[in-house]
């Protein structure tokens, strides 16, 4: 005969009346109801922590490789500049350099086979030109000497060494949609346990310095390394929200909409109207702003005319005042236009369209340009990859990120002092249901603004309440 009871959600914290089955033993249900009985706190806090407990337990791991990874994508061009020493500078400088042109006509003419795509310039004189090459569908890199013409080596786009850093820092390595949607799972999921945790932090009673502002070096076991996990987490809190914050708009379904929110920027068409297009210029070009990836592309004017030469197109870059490094990327058909962009120095950033015959500018979008939202992204897009304030930016990220792997390791011994045998080691739940239904809501608020925060809500949820509810193991495991 069946006889009620109930059942909670330990993921999610809920809990639910349903009936129980004969199948259900009698010890097993004596430890759901011994629970209810002994249970834990009633606060928000127990809750709290329960949340930010889980959440831990599952995003903290994939924290610990964004860290190390866009720690050493920060460096790229130190580290770049050391192991590609020999293809990046020239190894004799002369007086002046060769014509655009004619460095290209060299690279075509080593390269017979490969169409050239687009051609980058750099503010240092003592660095080689690099020319993009398509070989064999595969994107290429051609440096050259731009004194002598001497093809001084070549690298694969996917190869670059700190290009496996930006792809596990992306996508994990393993790539495609789905790591790239973990990623900004983790991103949004570290912001929340940042909030949880600064609630959990806060002093309930007199503040104290020792414990809140400065770890209690002294103490030991359990209690040491809970101040080697929040004290630290506090003061870092500002700069790795920062840090997350700024990462996101290159993330898949937030990102996108804060494009949507951010981009509106106006055209400088110097003789039609806004330009229709269904491409985009990061369809087309390289090194775009991110706040222009998405500008539309116009098309060349039509008809029996000759194309301008790479010359002509970078004086007009030199009457445009790009700032340098700059990249000329080429038309792609007859309809297709150059583009020039700028994508280093924030304030500087530019997105320029030309017409390949007759050199009009089509559009012209620059950081002016960008609305008030979009230019501060792009100054944190900046800040994130370490080139805002140069040197000290990167050892500032550097510091972050170290302290966000030293966060992360200092909770899972916290974690495996106080677990016993056999269970996870999960907070005790709290018996208040209201309280704990509260938070859920407040949770999902959070999903509301961070759409895959929402759906991830509700997967556990769902998880929790068809499988691990009511599998008696599962209950007692996750407590």
């Amino acid at each position: 005969m069946a006889q009620k009871g109930y059942f909670y959600c330990p993921l999610i914290c809920i809990e639910y009346e349903i009936e129980m089955g004969s199948n259900v033993k009698r010890e097993d249900l004596g430890h759901l109801l011994r629970r209810e009985k002994e249970g834990g706190s009633t606060s928000f806090y127990q809750v709290v922590w329960r949340w930010h407990f889980y959440a831990g337990i599952i995003f903290t791991p994939f924290l610990i490789i964004l860290a190390i990874s866009g720690a050493t994508y920060l460096f790229k061009p130190q580290i770049e500049s050391i192991i590609y020493k020999d293809k990046y500078y020239v190894h004799e400088q002369g007086s002046s350099t060769l014509s655009p042109s004619e460095q290209v006509k060299k690279v075509k003419k080593s390269y017979p086979k490969s169409s050239v795509t687009s051609f980058t310039i750099y503010h240092d004189p003592k660095r080689t030109t690099e020319i993009g090459l398509i070989q064999g569908g595969k994107s290429v890199s051609v440096y050259i000497n731009p004194y002598n013409g001497q093809i001084q080596g070549t690298l694969k786009e996917d190869d670059r060494f700190t290009e496996i850093f930006k792809k596990i820092h992306s996508e994990l390595w393993i790539g495609g949609t789905p790591a790239n949607r973990w990623v900004e799972l983790t991103a949004c999921w570290a912001a929340i346990l940042l909030a949880t945790g600064l609630y959990l932090w806060f002093p309930r009673k007199k503040a104290a310095i020792w414990g809140t502002l400065l770890p209690r070096l002294k103490r030991t076991g359990r209690t040491f390394w809970r101040d080697m996990h929040a004290v630290p987490a506090f003061w870092f809190s500002l700069l790795i929200l920062s840090f997350i914050a700024t990462g996101l708009p290159w993330s898949g379904v937030l990102g996108e909409e804060i494009n949507q929110w951010a981009v509106k920027p106006k055209y400088a068409n110097s003789f039609e109207e806004k330009p229709d297009s269904i491409t985009y210029t990061k369809e087309i070009a390289k090194n775009i702003p991110w706040s222009n990836e998405n500008l539309p592309v116009p098309v060349s004017s039509k008809g029996n005319y000759v194309p301008l030469g790479i010359d002509q197109i970078e004086e007009i870059a030199k009457q445009q005042k790009i700032k340098k490094p700059y990249t000329i990327s080429f038309p792609e058909n007859a309809e297709g236009v150059y583009t020039l962009s700028h994508s280093e120095h924030p304030t500087k950033l530019a997105t320029i369209h030309v017409d390949q015959y007759s050199g009009a500018i089509l559009s012209d979008v620059r950081f002016r340009d960008f609305g008030w939202l979009a230019q501060w992204i792009e100054v944190g897009i900046a800040f994130h990859e370490g080139r805002l304030f140069g040197l000290t930016n990167q050892i500032l990220g550097l510091i972050v990120c170290i302290g966000i792997v030293g966060i992360v390791i200092s909770s899972y011994i916290m974690w495996w002092k106080r677990r016993t045998t056999g269970k996870l080691g999960a907070p005790a739940r709290s018996l208040d249901r209201n309280k704990t239904r509260i938070v859920f809501f407040l949770m999902l608020g959070f999903g509301l603004v961070m759409p895959l925060v929402g759906i991830s809500i509700l997967g556990v949820f769902l998880l929790d309440y068809f499988v691990i509810s009511r599998w008696i193991p599962l209950t007692r495991w996750f407590g």
